[in-house]
């Protein structure tokens, strides 16, 4: 049986150049609160940030078939994807206006699959939450895990 998925998106260079003059934490707020579009990534795979804070992100998806890898389960990619924008997100919470980062290096521990079933129609939500562990002058490291029912899926420590 076909399906489809149609997906829409916002010019991100214009996202960016409204971002650009705002602190991080300020200009996550924005696309929390709609003022600001978020980057097409989040609408291409489904997740939205749902929190942030100081050195806080918080971000949720609602894993489904268009997810699925060749055996049947989310692809590992998709928990990466989160973990990632959660470790950079909270990382650019504490960033002042004007000023970028990159992820250096992540490290993923695959613990249990993921499906639409084992998420449960009342708990369809993954959420991925990463907070700072450790700042120097040039380097953030952050803690993250994504989280399914309660139960810990994926965990990852940016270096």
């Amino acid at each position: 049986m076909t399906r489809s998925l149609n997906v829409t998106w916002e010019d991100p260079v214009a996202s960016f150049a409204a971002g650009k003059n705002l602190r991080g934490i300020d200009y996550m707020n924005e696309m929390i609160a709609g003022r600001i579009p978020v980057p097409p990534i989040m609408r291409l795979l489904g997740y939205r940030l749902a929190q942030v804070g100081e050195g806080l992100a918080v971000f949720e998806c609602e894993p489904g078939e268009q997810h699925y890898n060749p055996i049947g389960v989310v692809h590992g990619g998709l928990a990466m994807t989160l973990l990632d924008s959660a470790m950079g997100c909270c990382v650019h919470t504490r960033l002042p206006a004007g000023t970028g980062y990159t992820t250096l290096e992540a490290k993923v521990n695959l613990v249990r699959a993921i499906t639409a079933k084992t998420a449960g129609a009342s708990t369809a939500v993954t959420a991925a939450d990463a907070t700072i562990a450790s700042t120097t002058r040039r380097v953030s490291c952050a803690w993250n895990g994504v989280w399914l029912s309660s139960k810990m899926v994926r965990m990852a420590i940016d270096a």
